[in-house]
């Protein structure tokens, strides 16, 4: 990863959360307040303006700046959980203007772990972190591939699969767990905006 590449991948992502601003505003309005769509459409939309323009090269800096981009533009619970994402992944890149596979991956673990200490919590628990966490294991797992595509294709269909698992949980999170077992068997959206990221990712590979 580079500055470059990093650009590529945020316009990609910014590209998929517009195609499917409503869609996460219909998810988000079953038991949330509906604005999922707009704040993520929005967040990435402006972080992708950011890095379209900016001259830095140093990876850590991109992601700081990008995450205050981000929180200012999406004023909202997920907004602020993947201001810590980028956060986190900022601290790990610090100094970098080149990453491998194995830092990138790396990075991203660190950006999930802020998120679980910072929004205190954990996989299970019907958010993001049910399609981030597998996607950055299976990443991992492959990272020392060094075939980058094939690594971002299993972490991508990995999101997937644990969007899909937010179905059987129960929400102890936000708005949505005033629903209790109402929540069962409802898609998180936030899950979904998981799976956007990685498969935006793969899309600009």
């Amino acid at each position: 990863m580079n500055a470059k590449s990093l650009n590529d991948a945020l316009l990609s992502i910014s590209k998929l959360m517009g195609q499917h601003r409503d869609y996460l505003v219909e998810l988000d309005a079953q038991n949330g307040d509906g604005d999922l769509g707009i704040s993520m459409s929005n967040g990435y939309a402006a972080v992708a303006d950011y890095m379209s323009a900016a001259k830095e090269t140093d990876l850590g800096k991109l992601m700081m700046k990008a995450s205050g981009v981000f929180n200012e533009a999406a004023p909202s619970s997920l907004g602020t959980i993947t201001a810590f994402g980028m956060m986190g992944m900022a601290k790990a890149l610090k100094g970098k203007t080149q990453a491998s596979l194995e830092e990138t991956a790396q990075a991203m673990d660190a950006g999930i772990r802020l998120i679980m200490e910072k929004a205190k919590s954990k996989p299970g628990e019907k958010t993001i972190l049910d399609a981030l966490a597998p996607a950055v294991e299976a990443l991992k797992a492959q990272a020392a591939s060094n075939d980058k595509k094939a690594a971002f294709a299993a972490a991508a269909q990995a999101a997937e699969q644990g969007s899909e698992s937010t179905k059987a949980m129960r929400s102890v999170h936000g708005r949505a767990a005033y629903y209790g077992d109402k929540s069962i068997g409802l898609l998180d959206g936030g899950s979904v905006v998981g799976k956007l990221i990685f498969q935006g990712i793969l899309a600009s590979l």
